[in-house]
C-alpha cells in the first residue's frame, strides 16, 4: 500500500473492483490508513472471512490483494475529529467520497465491520443507528447494508457468536443473489 495522503478524505480504493459481492467497510482517521488491513494482534478478520464461508481460501493480511478476485472488497469510511474553539470536538464523517467508492464498486452488500462503523455512517447520513447485528433497514448509496461484529481482539470473548453472525452475512448474500 502507498503512504496515505493526510489531506485526503477519500477512502482507500486499492482493494475495490466493480461487481463485488460484498464491500467490507471499517473506519479510519484521515491520513491514517493501515499498512495492512486487519493485521493487529488478536484480530480475527481473516479467520472470520474464511470460517463464515465468505471466501474459500484462508488468507492473511499479506494476501489481502486476493480478496477482490474472490468477490470481497475492503475500504474504510474516513472520519475526522474536528476541534472547534470554545466547543466540544466534533467528528466529521466524509460520507460523499465513501458513497462514490460504493457506487464505483457496485457490490451486492456493504458490510460494516463493526457497530461503530455503521453508527458513524448512520449519523452522517441521518439514518437510524444500528441496534444490533445483521441487515440494516437503510442502504448505502442504494446498496443494502449489514452490520458485522468487529474482528478485533477486544471482541474475542464472543468468538462463537461472532462466527455465526459473519455466516449470517453469507446467508444474506445468497438470499439476495437468489432473488436477482
Amino acid at each position: 500500500m502507498t503512504t496515505p495522503d493526510p489531506t485526503s478524505t477519500a477512502p482507500d480504493r486499492s482493494l475495490l473492483r466493480p461487481g463485488l459481492r460484498v464491500l467490507v467497510a471499517g473506519t479510519t482517521g484521515r491520513g491514517r490508513r493501515p499498512a495492512q488491513y486487519y493485521a493487529g494482534p488478536g484480530n480475527q478478520f481473516w479467520a472470520l472471512v474464511h470460517a463464515s464461508g465468505l471466501v474459500a481460501e484462508r488468507l492473511s493480511p499479506d494476501r489481502a490483494e486476493r480478496l477482490p478476485a474472490l468477490g470481497v472488497g475492503l475500504t474504510d469510511l474516513v472520519i475526522e475529529r474536528v476541534e472547534l474553539a470554545g466547543r466540544e470536538p466534533e467528528v466529521l464523517v466524509h460520507r460523499a467520497p465513501f458513497d462514490a467508492a460504493v457506487r464505483a464498486a457496485a457490490p451486492r452488500v456493504v458490510a460494516f465491520v463493526s457497530k461503530t462503523a455503521a453508527t458513524w455512517y448512520a449519523r452522517g447520513a441521518g439514518e437510524r443507528l444500528p441496534r444490533g447485528y445483521g441487515e440494516l433497514d437503510w442502504a448505502v448509496a442504494g446498496v443494502p447494508a449489514f452490520v458485522l461484529p468487529g474482528p478485533s481482539g477486544a471482541n474475542n470473548a464472543m468468538a462463537a457468536s461472532r462466527t455465526a453472525l459473519w455466516t449470517d452475512l453469507v446467508d444474506f448474500l445468497e438470499h439476495l443473489e437468489a432473488g436477482a
